[in-house]
């Protein structure tokens, strides 16, 4: 967990001192902070309230995260950012599914989870834009931050279709360097 690293390294607080004020042993922090460890709920609001978070926002943050729907891009991006090796389209069709039959803003209102890769930002923001200019549905805050890949980015892979994609990307996935056909968003 980095951003607990980042955070106690910002307080200029050593590991051992921490794990002292959360009441948790040093090498739990130690394995917490490398991500190396099934940290319980227990440790994890323990680590929180050393850093001064009140216990109801720990709880409400964690109630928050369980409540979240399945095929959101919250969840999503959780689960590219787990697995990155495991063939993304599945998951990703099925959030423009669920997106686009049931127009629910809660799968769009939380941003990708922190750490996603560039391109998976980028493709996800692109997707979330187009759906919501297609359904009329107000774009989420989070697709504002306009990110660009530094490379091209073709996702079909196939040498031949790359022309085409140069041609018909729309605009929204053109700006952040991701290259797409027109069909791209479209089932079979």
């Amino acid at each position: 967990m980095k951003s607990i690293t980042r955070l106690r390294n910002f307080l200029k607080i050593s590991q051992r001192v921490f794990a002292q004020k959360a009441g948790i042993s040093f090498r739990s922090l130690q394995l917490v902070e490398g991500g190396k460890h099934n940290t319980s709920l227990e440790t994890l609001e323990k680590i929180a309230l050393a850093f001064h978070y009140p216990k109801t926002l720990f709880r409400k943050y964690i109630s928050h995260f369980f409540e979240l729907p399945q095929d959101s891009i919250a969840i999503l991006s959780l689960h590219l950012k787990s697995h990155p090796k495991q063939d993304w389209k599945i998951l990703f069709f099925n959030f423009v599914d669920a997106f686009r039959s049931s127009k629910n803003p809660s799968l769009i209102a939380e941003p990708p989870c922190e750490g996603l890769s560039p391109f998976y930002f980028c493709l996800v923001a692109a997707t979330v834009e187009m759906l919501c200019d297609e359904l009329c549905v107000t774009k989420p805050w989070w697709t504002q931050a306009l990110q660009s890949l530094e490379e091209p980015c073709f996702v079909a892979g196939v040498e031949n279709l790359k022309a085409m994609a140069l041609v018909e990307s729309p605009a929204y996935f053109r700006k952040r360097n991701i290259f797409v056909l027109s069909n791209f968003l479209d089932r079979v």
